[in-house]
């Protein structure tokens, strides 16, 4: 039981799923040229996709033919909002059903992105489902519409947010997640995923700088120098995490959002609005970053604890969330934070991709 135990993490309740598959393709040269526009070749498209949709079922389908990368969070109000790099989405997956479309007009995309998100109730345990019917409409566009294209890259991202702080605000009652893998859960439910698939585990959570961390950390902060104040979670980071047998992390407090990749298929990068960060999962040794601006006070610090084979088990990633949360823990016990006031937002995200 102990060991059983070991394998379970305990998250609220009133923890939020999220569930998105996120189809990408790169057409060929010759592609835009058997429309009579570029705008046509856009709406033709979204009139199969959306049909498509209709008959399996997908309610919530968005064909984004602008280059930005979509980013989805959860909100009770369902709005988009569009930066030079990203199409954020926000949606309460009980609630919000559309079809979209967005492109710039007379303007051919290098890549042509369809971004379906899951709704109804239990996301998770739906999944499968979800994603077999995903795969179905990929498969009438390419029979249909797409012939003699490239292949869709298709990720399925799956995302459980929660408040460390939750049982201080009074929320007591808790589920434990054992936290399987993508691909056994899949195949258990007959979703047929290929063999040559990529997969990465991680967890994230934030730190607002607030009033009350500018206080604890005067000291530290000169005008127009921050090294001092982002060394010291830098270097409190680094130690946490080793003390709990995890090699795999970052801190980002550049202004950019972390997006996490595997070495294999993406090189660490950056730029204003998003900073990639590539692990090599299959190697224990030490790969914890740290990217800040010393002359920039960032409103919010990120974190990032990316899981390794060797915190993949048979059971799950309880285990290793256990560890990060005790990790956070560790970071934040020694920080002005108000337990009952703030929050601090922990999300475990599960990818996996394949060429489809």
């Amino acid at each position: 039981m102990a060991t059983l135990n070991q394998h379970r993490v305990y998250i609220p309740t009133n923890a939020r799923a999220n569930h998105y598959l996120l189809a990408e393709i790169t057409p060929n040269h010759d592609f835009y040229k058997s429309f009579s526009d570029i705008n046509c070749c856009y709406e033709r498209i979204a009139r199969q996709l959306f049909a498509s949709c209709d008959e399996y079922e997908l309610y919530n389908v968005h064909l984004l033919a602008n280059d930005k990368l979509p980013v989805v969070r959860f909100n009770d109000e369902s709005y988009q909002l569009e930066t030079d790099k990203q199409m954020l989405f926000f949606y309460n997956p009980r609630y919000h059903e559309a079809h979209k479309i967005y492109y710039t007009e007379g303007t051919p995309s290098k890549k042509i992105r369809i971004l379906f998100l899951a709704i109804g109730d239990d996301l998770r345990a739906n999944s499968a489902e979800f994603h077999n019917k995903v795969q179905k409409v990929l498969d009438t566009l390419q029979g249909q519409l797409l012939i003699n294209q490239p292949q869709f890259k298709l990720r399925d991202h799956q995302h459980l947010t929660y408040d460390l702080f939750a049982k201080e605000k009074g929320n007591k009652e808790s589920y434990g997640y054992k936290l399987r893998s993508l691909y056994p859960r899949y195949q258990s439910r007959q979703c047929s995923i290929p063999n040559d698939y990529a997969e990465m585990t991680y967890a994230t959570f934030t730190i607002p700088v607030s009033r009350a961390i500018k206080t604890q950390f005067q000291t530290l902060m000169n005008t127009n120098d921050y090294a001092k104040f982002y060394d010291y979670f830098a270097y409190a980071f680094i130690r946490a995490c080793q003390n709990n047998n995890l090699n795999h992390g970052a801190m980002v407090a550049n202004g950019a959002t972390p997006i996490i990749r595997n070495s294999k298929i993406d090189k660490s990068e950056g730029n204003d609005e998003l900073q990639k960060l590539s692990f090599d999962i299959e190697s224990n040794e030490n790969q914890i970053k740290h990217f800040y601006e010393a002359s920039k006070l960032v409103e919010t610090l990120h974190f990032v604890v990316v899981a390794t084979q060797q915190d993949k088990h048979e059971m799950g990633y309880g285990r290793f969330m256990n560890q990060v949360e005790k990790t956070i823990h560790t970071l934040c016990n020694e920080l002005a934070i108000n337990k009952q006031r703030q929050d601090l937002s922990v999300r475990f995200f599960q990818h996996i991709s394949y060429p489809f």
